[in-house]
């Protein structure tokens, strides 16, 4: 009797076994952008259902989790339990040695552990999870009881540590919950910096404390051009719109979540029409302006002479530091047109007083004032790569004279390198700067898809051809760019963003010897899915 037990035990254990032994997923169900470093497939697949446990051990542990089960509670209506420090279906593990980022993904049958060394390398696991989770059936919807997840061994890591998405908001307002729709699609596709382009000539969108008139007059303008540069065609409607400070603070954090640094964009010291616009004062011409209702390049900048008008930008500055937890601030930089300067008689004595040859000059001294300041504050600074003082713009009117400034910028600066020749990069990498690599040609958003196609934007590599090994290191990663001039609304920017923002995440994270186009695109008919379940109006490049 006790074998004839003993034997039933056996039998129910068995079976209890085999039941958990769900569906063997096929290799090419198996998709991940970016794809992983290293993913190897096994049999059967892990069930998510009612009464799941996960646990953790670390607070960093503990935001990863809450994320998979909001995730699972999301997307199929089944509630995971969160158990302290026990054993438990989904259990968090930290590994010591891993590389920022990185992580390991083991899921078998009846159990999935993710290791990490860090908050970001578990929320990294997490996202693998979610592209990865699947219904029972294709029938099935939130609330049935399975979902599934393949059995898979996944070793991974980033080739760079930035890896970024630029909004411009200036030029049309978006709004926080569009703001946030991007961030999720971000931290989804692992990229973790959402640059933010918040003050510009078409508009001023964030709220300054000390100087209220920035959104309450810059924030607003009476029309905005519409179809395309110098069409003389306008919308006949006012636009405008701000983010306030408690706005920002809810946003910041709500990316924070996500392992994504928001970087703020104060551009200095030209594209500065909206704040110029809002005290005069701040302009070289000491003329009135609106907020320009075409876009471009504007005539006026800053007038960098003023010692009122360095203190007002190192009082903005304060109030961006208390909002944003970024390391780095982003000053701008570019395009600034010199003759503005060059006619002044108080800016031209100024130069003459101070020894300084030429506006790219005066320029660089102001942009490294400001580098001094923001170091101070325990930050760094970047900026577009005129800011080392070289023309990269040949095509201008007014700057086919500009001579190259004398004068050297600092050296703790990052240079977001977007227009010109690649040896101005390779060269800035080599004297030590610090470069994220965005050339217009390859990673702007607001390029139609017949001059970026997806798979030129896939093709793109950050790192120079032909920079020696000793400098890839200065070369952070790369960003993509979505100027917002004739994408008024948010479906506008989603056509222009999706999908080709999967490339350059793929682009960011994958190395190159693991990339390869025909299976992203197998990966990329997965995530347009889900991109249709949340509405998102991605271009049909696929087609």
């Amino acid at each position: 009797m006790r074998y004839y037990s003993f034997f039933i035990f056996l039998l129910v254990i068995s079976i209890s076994s085999c039941a958990e032994k769900n569906r063997t997923f096929q290799s090419s169900e198996v998709t991940i952008i970016p794809k992983p470093s290293k993913l190897t497939l096994g049999e059967f697949s892990f069930a998510f259902k009612e009464g799941i446990t996960v646990s953790v051990e670390t607070e960093e542990q503990q935001i990863a989790a809450n994320h998979l089960i909001n995730t699972i509670a999301n997307e199929t209506g089944n509630k995971l339990e969160l158990v302290k420090g026990a054993s438990a279906n989904v259990m968090f593990k930290e590994v010591d040695g891993l590389q920022t980022e990185a992580y390991q993904l083991n899921i078998k049958p009846n159990q999935i552990t993710i290791s990490a060394s860090d908050a970001a390398g578990y929320f990294y696991g997490v996202q693998s999870i979610q592209q990865m989770l699947t219904p029972e059936t294709p029938e099935s919807g939130k609330g049935d009881k399975k979902w599934l997840v393949p059995c898979v061994s996944i070793e991974d890591a980033p080739r760079f540590n930035w890896r970024a998405y630029m909004l411009d908001e200036s030029r049309y307002f978006h709004g926080e919950a569009f703001v946030k729709q991007i961030l999720d699609q971000m931290a989804l596709l692992k990229m973790n910096i959402f640059h933010w382009h918040l003050t510009d000539d078409a508009g001023w969108r964030i709220e300054i404390k000390k100087y209220p008139l920035l959104t309450e007059v810059g924030g607003f303008r009476a029309d905005s051009e519409i179809e395309t540069w110098g069409s003389g065609k306008t919308s006949g409607e006012p636009h405008g719109g701000f983010y306030t400070q408690e706005q920002v603070k809810d946003i910041v954090a709500y990316a924070a979540e996500r392992n994504i640094t928001i970087v703020p964009e104060f551009e200095m010291p030209g594209h500065s029409s909206a704040a110029i616009a809002a005290y005069t004062w701040l302009g070289t011409a000491g003329e009135d302006i609106d907020v320009p209702v075409k876009f471009g390049r504007h005539f006026d900048n800053y007038d960098v002479t003023k010692p009122e008008v360095e203190q007002f930008v190192k009082d903005v500055l304060k109030e961006l530091f208390e909002l944003f937890p970024s390391k780095v601030i982003h000053i701008g930089g570019d395009e600034v047109g010199y003759k503005v300067w060059e006619e002044s008689k108080h800016v031209q004595q100024y130069m003459k007083e101070n020894g300084i040859n030429t506006p790219a000059d005066l320029q660089i001294a102001f942009t490294n004032k400001i580098s001094k300041f923001i170091e101070e504050n325990g930050r760094r600074m970047m900026g577009w790569n005129e800011i080392m003082g070289i023309n990269v713009h040949k095509g201008f009117e007014e700057k086919k004279d500009d001579k190259e400034a004398e004068t050297e910028l600092a050296k703790n600066v990052v240079v977001h390198f977007w227009k010109g020749n690649l040896e101005l990069a390779t060269e800035a990498a080599k004297k030590g700067y610090g470069i994220v690599n965005s050339l217009h040609s390859n990673t702007y958003l607001d390029y139609g898809y017949n001059n970026i196609s997806l798979e030129k934007a896939y093709s793109f590599n950050p790192i120079p051809k032909g920079l020696e090994a000793q400098y890839h290191k200065n070369i952070y990663g790369l960003g993509c760019q979505m100027w917002s001039e004739w994408t008024p609304t948010n479906k506008d920017v989603e056509r222009q963003t999706f999908p080709r923002i999967a490339a350059y995440a793929e682009v960011g994270w994958t190395a190159l010897e693991n990339k390869d186009f025909n299976s992203f695109k197998v990966a990329l008919n997965k995530l347009q899915s889900r991109w249709d379940d949340l509405g998102i109006n991605y271009a049909k490049v696929l087609e």
